[in-house]
Formats: structure tokens, sequence, C-alpha cells
């Protein structure tokens, strides 16, 4: 229900369809989460995402030093590229976006902090499940995978040789064009490295 939230504020009706609950199932659950303020109702009634949303994101991100160490290493890539900037980390069997930065152009990839995303599409999954040649010394490249008109490149993050987490740079494929890792994989590959020295991980490549 919170997933289906994260567009929006829905009405009941919209919220039974977007979920596929019974429309009683649907009211009630809304009901218990708004007493525990993880939902809200706007000016015209419609449920949306509660503020004490706020605090709990950001418990997690306290609990997830990762991620804001990784923060500045994630501006620079976004000064370089132009483009919007992630970071990923493994969360069984799918992922979930840790930091994220948008591009300043008004065309841009939106991947909001938090956004649970699968395993098997797009240049960060296979940079986390290691299913792609190369994933653990250099990058990735994804087009339109996941996203329809979109490119994406991504390098491991290591602690000794452990993939930690994904930096990725995501992008409309007209400015990334159809092989973003010829114009993005160094600068990704740089950003990795700057995480991993931000956060005091344990070398596991050579410089």
């Amino acid at each position: 229900m919170l997933d289906a939230l994260q567009g929006g504020p829905l009405a009941l009706g919209e919220l039974v369809a977007a979920t596929g609950l019974a429309r009683a199932t649907a009211h009630r659950l809304a009901v218990g989460l708004e007493r525990h303020g993880l939902v809200r109702r706007d000016p015209d009634g419609r449920f949306a995402l509660g503020f004490r949303l706020t605090a709990l994101a950001r418990a997690a991100a306290e609990g997830f030093p990762l991620a804001a160490a990784a923060r500045p290493a994630l501006e620079w890539l976004r000064s370089e590229t132009g483009e919007s900037v992630q970071l990923y980390v493994l969360d069984g069997e799918r992922r979930v976006c840790a930091e994220s930065l948008e591009s300043p152009h008004g065309l841009r990839t939106i991947v909001a902090v938090g956004s649970v995303l699968p395993l098997e599409r797009g240049s960060a999954g296979a940079v986390l499940r290691g299913a792609a040649g190369g994933a653990r010394r250099g990058w990735v490249q994804s087009v339109e995978e996941r996203e329809a008109g979109v490119a994406s490149v991504s390098a491991p993050v290591l602690d000794g040789d452990t993939v930690v987490a994904a930096v990725s740079v995501s992008g409309p494929i007209e400015r990334t064009s159809r092989q973003p890792g010829r114009r993005y994989g160094a600068a990704v590959v740089e950003a990795a490295h700057r995480v991993e020295r931000l956060a005091g991980l344990a070398p596991g490549r050579p410089e």
C-alpha cells in the first residue's frame, strides 16, 4: 500500500485499483496505517504518505552510513556527467536505491530513495548479482532494459572482494547514446573508487 502511494495521493477507489485489494480491506489497512502516522489524508480526503515516514527514513539512513559517505562521490559524478546518479544496495532478491541525485535537465531519470527495483534488469542489477562479465573490475551498461528510452552505466563498490553497492548514472538515450559506457564508464568507476575511499572500505582492486 505504501508503494502504491509513492506516486502521490489516491482516493480509496484508486488505492483499490493500485493494490488489487478488496475495497473493505484496503480501507481497513489505510485507516490502520493512518493511525500510526504512516498514511495521512490530504485536503481532498485522499490517502497520502504520512509524515512519520520522514523520521523513519532518516533513522534508516543513519543506520546505513554508506549512503551518507557516498554522497560527495555521487555529487561529483552528477557534475561530471550531467545525468542522474544513484547508489543501489542488495536487499534479498531485489535492489534498493539507497541514495539518488537528479540531473538538472528537465528530461531526466528519476529514482526515489527507497525505490525497490528488480535485479534481473538494469546495469546496477547486473553488478549486484555478479552476472555481468567484468562487473567486479569495471563498468556494466544497459540500454532500455528496465525502462524504454533510458540507458545506464554502473560500477561496483567493493569492500575487499565483496560487492557492497553499485554506483549508477542513468539518463535518456538522446543524451547517453546507445553506448553509454563509452561516455560515462570511466567516470562511474572513478566515483565507485571515491565511495570506497570515503567509506573507508578495504581495497579490492589496484588503483
